[in-house]
């Protein structure tokens, strides 16, 4: 039933001293500006800061009052204003118009910009446009890295898939790169570096570049390989329904920042009154700590019920030894026990509840006919039938992200719609949700989440062109034929040489998982882990050469630092850091968690936001409306 960590496994790395860094930088930045100050605090910073330091901490030196950043004139009668803000250009003209407001009133008052976690050349231009530049100091908080759970580190940039992947914006390299290097100065050196994909190239190089630059300090590994991969190398797994206990949560109750929806903070979530059986909200944090959540967060949903029921029993009959006790042991059991029952009950009662919740809404017969429609795309059969569901599902209007997230898996699968069903569906699309959306598939084309088959791009077609290539003697080079199969999915042709898609003519016991697809109910396993799998598997990319033609190449593997203990005997080799460019499922760190228990591995995912397929359509929806 739950998972349990290995005997055998390495112990994580301690990453309190992430938190401690940037707290010690912030308040060093803060005293660079002596006296009683007031703070302004763009919203998708003030939760991420409560973690790093608290409101007590922030009066300690000198901060007077806190404010939100709400782009109208503000109230503060302080003589110094400190901003810590996003390098955002519509953030930094208000400023301007802020700085300018007091000047036209005849106000004097010291300004500082502190920009998290790097400032730009751009943000900087337009202070000195707005005639401003001399009036404001600025700084820079290189607040890169925030340790979500024992596993998990957050860039906090879900801005990074976007800015990236769809405008080319190189912007955050810089910063994947400073974070990369850092975990390598605290917790390196690495031994080992495995990597695909355009941006991952550009990170791993900016990286390489730090560490030949810095001085290197001889200490004892506590990582010893990484992996970094771009979003675009498997998009099929962030489309597909989430069905582990902790992406159902995430999907439903939106695990998000405090109060703050814009900000991709894990690790918060509110359960209303539904789950609750209350007429009050709880807000609850959802990590290692809980101990019932921690055992039933990478279940599958279909045995989480059976674990809560055994837990409420066993929880009873630790209540029930209280009976025949004398006063001694009463008197021992409420010191030492009482507490420790009572808050695991509190987190029983939230989880049965948020359970019965999901159970509500994703156990109806939409829902089946939902996976259903999932896995055959998956597998491949059906498909007629399939366009069918679809068109239906935009017909009735039911949700929006949701049918867009299905034409996208569709055209993934199937390496692209024919015209005829491309321009069909697009039609009926837009007839039900509004002419508005045109623009949304401009940008689904340039993804290559949802394009239209050109004459003659047929998979054996396709696959052909790659087999040439993987015999071609310059095949290290993008050829004229190599080019033109850029934003192709090619899924079909990766699924069969990976094995993605299980056989479904054996039954699958999600009790008992045998592989990483039991997180998608034994119908796929996520492109993106199967790859580290190999990879690991084979210390190299070799036996890989098809595979990563397929996926368009820029795939890397190099030694480390040097001084780094290579022997696999060190439990730091055991210890593999993931970089996802673009963000990561909670249905891939699921995965992840189960392959390291077979193997004998420890992941840690590092992360440019956690997303599903909800966020990574609403931000291009967001983008054109």
């Amino acid at each position: 039933m739950a998972h349990s960590a290995r005997r055998d496994s390495p112990e994580l790395p301690d990453f309190s001293m992430l938190k401690r860094l940037v707290k010690d930088q912030l308040i060093y930045l803060l005293e660079q500006l002596p006296g009683k100050k007031d703070l302004f605090i763009e919203a998708d910073l003030m939760s991420p800061l409560d973690r790093i330091a608290n409101v007590s901490i922030l009066k300690q030196h000198e901060v007077d009052k806190l404010y939100k950043v709400e782009y109208k004139p503000v109230m503060s009668t302080s003589e110094q204003l400190c901003f810590l803000i996003r390098p955002r250009i519509q953030t930094v003209k208000w400023i301007c118009d802020v700085v300018n407001a007091d000047k036209t009133a005849g106000k004097c008052r010291r300004y500082k910009l502190i920009f998290t976690p790097q400032k730009f050349y751009a943000c900087e231009a337009v202070l000195e446009e707005e005639g401003i530049f001399g009036d404001v100091s600025t700084d820079e908080w290189t607040f890169n890295l925030l340790p979500l759970d024992e596993d998990i580190l957050s860039l906090e940039l879900p801005e990074f898939f976007q800015d990236y992947f769809l405008a080319g914006d190189q912007r955050w390299v810089r910063t994947a790169g400073t974070a990369l290097h850092l975990l390598h100065s605290l917790y390196g050196p690495f031994s080992k570096v495995y990597g695909i994909g355009r941006c991952s190239k550009m990170v791993y190089e900016l990286w390489r570049e730090q560490v030949e630059e810095g001085e290197q300090k001889a200490h004892q590994a506590e990582i010893g390989k990484v992996f970094l991969i771009d979003r675009d190398v498997d998009f099929v797994t962030p489309l597909c329904s989430q069905v582990v206990y902790e992406g159902l949560v995430d999907d439903i109750f939106r695990i998000k920042c405090g109060g703050y929806q814009s900000s991709s903070w894990r690790g918060c979530v509110e359960f209303g009154p539904d789950v609750t059986s209350s007429d009050k909200s709880v807000k609850v944090m959802l990590n290692s700590q809980d101990k019932v959540f921690n055992e039933i967060r990478n279940e599958h949903f279909s045995n989480v019920f059976g674990f809560l029921s055994q837990k409420a029993r066993n929880l009873q009959t630790a209540y029930d030894k209280r009976r025949g006790m004398d006063i001694k042991q009463i008197k021992a059991f409420v010191s030492e026990e009482l507490k420790g029952l009572k808050q695991e009950h509190r987190q029983l009662s939230l989880h049965i509840g948020a359970s019965e919740s999901i159970m509500k809404k994703k156990t109806k017969q939409d829902f089946q006919e939902l996976l259903k429609t999932e896995h055959s795309l998956l597998e491949g059969f059906e498909i007629r039938e399939c366009i069918s569901f679809i068109e239906e599902h935009m017909n009735r209007q039911v949700s929006m992200i949701e049918s867009l997230r299905l034409l996208c898996l569709l055209s993934i699968t199937e390496n692209g719609l024919l015209p005829k069903d491309y321009r069909s569906l697009k039609a009926q699309y837009l007839q039900s949700y509004g002419v508005d959306h045109l623009f949304t598939f401009v940008s689904l084309r340039q993804l290559g989440l949802l394009v239209e088959q050109q004459p003659g791009d047929t998979l054996t077609v396709m696959e052909s062109k790659v087999g040439k290539l993987v015999n071609d003697k310059t095949a290290g080079k993008l050829t004229d034929a190599f080019s033109s199969l850029a934003k192709k999915s090619n899924f079909r042709a990766l699924s069969r040489k990976l094995s993605l898609v299980p056989k479904s003519d054996e039954e699958y016991d999600l009790r008992v998982p045998r592989d990483m697809a039991y997180i998608f109910s034994g119908a796929y396993i996520p492109l993106s882990c199967k790859l580290i799998e190999q990879v690991l598997e084979r210390d190299s990319w070799t036996g890989l050469e098809e595979v990563t033609r397929l996926l368009n190449g820029h795939e890397f593997a190099a030694a480390g630092s040097s001084g780094a203990d290579l022997s696999e005997k060190n439990d730091a080799q055991r210890i593999i850091l993931v970089m996802f460019l673009g963000g990561c499922t909670f249905s891939e760190i699921s995965a992840l968690r189960f392959l390291g228990r077979e193997r004998g591995y420890r992941f840690i995912v590092v992360t440019t936001a956690i997303t599903n397929s909800s966020r990574l359509l609403e931000a291009l929806l967001d983008n054109h409306v």
